[in-house]
């Protein structure tokens, strides 16, 4: 039997309560960050990020490690609607190419699931600074049961 069709996984109810989720939290990683969940759709997610003037360096850009869990973050999110329930998904590990410099203002990621399975999910993430591609990555995130190692 062939595997279901992301369209076929995806829960619109999941997605719904991880955009209310993200945008409603009043603390943790993402509201530090600034996230906010635009769009999550059937293997995709939007989210932008306002830029905190706490993660810009000494140099007057963005610290390359803020970047990578904004991208880290909205990998493992776009997963979710497309997962079991009491399922969770964590990164083994990504692959990024910063492309420009970030002094600020407000970051547009997306999220696209490229494959995945029972057990895996292979991620592409793009960045952009306004009209400009500011970071691409790839990642590879593991699909586990709660509880399990």
């Amino acid at each position: 039997m062939p595997a279901p069709t992301l369209d076929e996984r995806y829960n619109a109810e999941i997605a719904r309560g991880m955009i209310k989720l993200n945008n409603d939290a009043t603390s943790g990683f993402s509201k530090y960050l600034g996230v906010t969940f635009d769009e999550l759709l059937a293997g995709r997610l939007e989210a932008t990020m306002r830029v905190p003037d706490d993660v810009i360096t000494p140099f007057g850009t963005m610290h390359g490690g803020a970047m990578a869990g904004f991208v880290d973050h909205v990998m493992g999110c776009v997963l979710y609607p497309l997962m079991a329930k009491g399922q969770w998904a964590a990164t083994t590990e990504f692959k990024l190419n910063y492309l420009a410099a970030i002094r600020g203002g407000e970051l547009k990621a997306t999220a696209t699931v490229l494959s995945m399975t029972k057990r895996t999910a292979v991620v592409r993430c793009d960045v952009s600074d306004g009209d400009r591609l500011a970071c691409v990555a790839q990642g590879t995130l593991l699909i586990t049961d709660r509880g399990a190692n």
